[in-house]
């Protein structure tokens, strides 16, 4: 990687910041040192998510034994592979193709023997892209849930334990399936906590939730549901499998901490003070924003022990309770409630993306905000407020040309925030 700019070009700093940490976090360099020997009988590989594609071709790079194999990406983060498919599939509300991949991704494993292996490789947007249904249970209902969740603001952990109950491969059963082979689950790891049970709705791990608590998520958020959804949990038809899932392993090979580490070490050698608020941040993008605006003007003020010049480092997953019909997702929403916030603050700019490169419906990977963005968008006639109340933050940062659009990177390690305060 260039060397980065220097931080009197603020929001070009910022940029490197978060290509450095989008960096770190590929899934080649991690699993390397995680693959398993080859097996005396068949290699199956088999998974989904963002990074899915990238980890595919690297164990193709990896193993110099004949390889069998399917994965599922979204569209546009394919991968070109020799031996293991790669289908592109919706997200994040679930489609047929990703129905009719995930029932040849059971098929493939179903008929594995204990001399073989099944590589899982799995990566966020898997739980969407994956999408098996359980008996009894349709894909419009999955999609309507799915979207349901989404828009009323449940997290990762709620949205996925609703999921797993639906699904004929996930919480276990992808790994129940392979029995008896060894199954070998490679991860990245998009979720607060880096809990393996979450990551793509676990479909190699136990999973501890249950019908009940599903059930419960559905009612929280007042998502409708069918008869044979709520029947199937109300009588635990639709329980994970809570038992020994065979010979299973897991290791997380790329997790939010490694992009953290990445850009702290840049900050260091800038001179910069870090402020790492931790990779575990969740909640309401809007009330996130309130809060770190204040921190920032705080230690630009000179309150406190932290001192400028310092970069203010921040991850996990906001939400958005969707109200509008306007185009963005949580990081841009943040960023704009964050230039609201700070209301032209002088010395503060800021990032805020997904390391995906796809933040919501945005249409990039989320947004810069600096001293003069407010004034900006009320020269190109643009209003704040209706912006944030119609959840149309894209559109205003793309009227100003301060998207983050590095496209599909490939991995995905969940949200990456950065504000730079300077001496004012």
């Amino acid at each position: 990687m260039p060397e980065s700019p220097s931080v009197a070009e603020p929001l070009a700093f910022l940029r490197h910041l978060f290509a450095a940490a989008v960096s770190a976090v590929q899934p080649a360099a991690g699993m390397s040192a995680q693959f398993p020997p080859p097996p005396p009988g068949r290699l199956i590989v088999v998974g989904a998510g963002k990074a899915a594609g990238a980890m595919a071709a690297a164990t193709e790079r990896h193993y110099n034994c004949d390889i069998e194999g399917l994965v599922i990406v979204p569209e546009g983060y394919g991968a070109r592979c020799a031996c293991i498919e790669v289908v592109e599939a919706s997200h994040p509300v679930p489609d047929s193709r990703g129905v009719g991949a995930a029932t040849r991704i059971l098929r493939l494993v179903q008929g594995a023997g204990s001399n073989d292996l099944v590589l899982c490789l799995i990566s966020g947007g898997a739980s969407a892209l994956m999408a098996a249904p359980a008996p009894g249970i349709t894909l419009d209902d999955k999609r309507a849930i799915t979207a349901a969740l989404l828009r009323g603001g449940a997290s990762i952990g709620e949205t996925n334990c609703v999921r797993k109950h639906l699904s004929a491969i996930k919480g276990g059963r992808l790994a129940l399936a392979a029995a008896p082979a060894r199954v070998v689950s490679l991860i990245v790891s998009d979720v607060v906590g880096d809990d393996v049970s979450v990551i793509a709705s676990g479909p190699t791990t136990v999973d501890h939730s249950t019908c009940h608590d599903a059930l419960a998520i559905l009612n929280k958020f007042k998502v409708p549901v069918s008869a044979a959804v709520r029947s199937g949990l109300a009588d635990g038809r639709l329980e994970t499998p809570k038992g020994n899932l065979g010979d299973v392993s897991t290791h997380i090979i790329a997790r939010p901490a490694h992009a953290f580490a990445a850009a702290a070490a840049i900050g260091h050698r800038h001179g910069l003070a870090v402020l790492d608020l931790g990779d575990r941040c969740e909640g309401e993008a809007r009330g996130a924003a309130a809060i770190q605006g204040d921190l920032a003007r705080a230690i630009r003020d000179g309150i406190g022990s932290m001192q400028p010049p310092c970069i203010i480092l921040s991850g996990g997953e906001f939400v958005v309770t969707v109200k509008g019909e306007g185009r963005g997702g949580p990081n841009t929403e943040f960023a704009l409630a964050l230039a609201a916030q700070l209301d032209g603050c002088s010395a503060v700019w800021a990032l805020a993306a997904d390391t995906d490169g796809l933040d919501g419906s945005a249409g990039a990977a989320g947004a810069v905000i600096g001293p003069s963005t407010l004034q900006r968008g009320r020269d190109a006639g643009l209003d704040v407020a209706l912006a944030l109340s119609g959840n149309d933050s894209a559109t205003f940062f793309e009227a100003l040309g301060d998207l983050v659009k590095p496209g599909p990177t490939l991995t995905n390690v969940n949200d990456f925030r950065a504000i730079l305060v300077l001496p004012a």
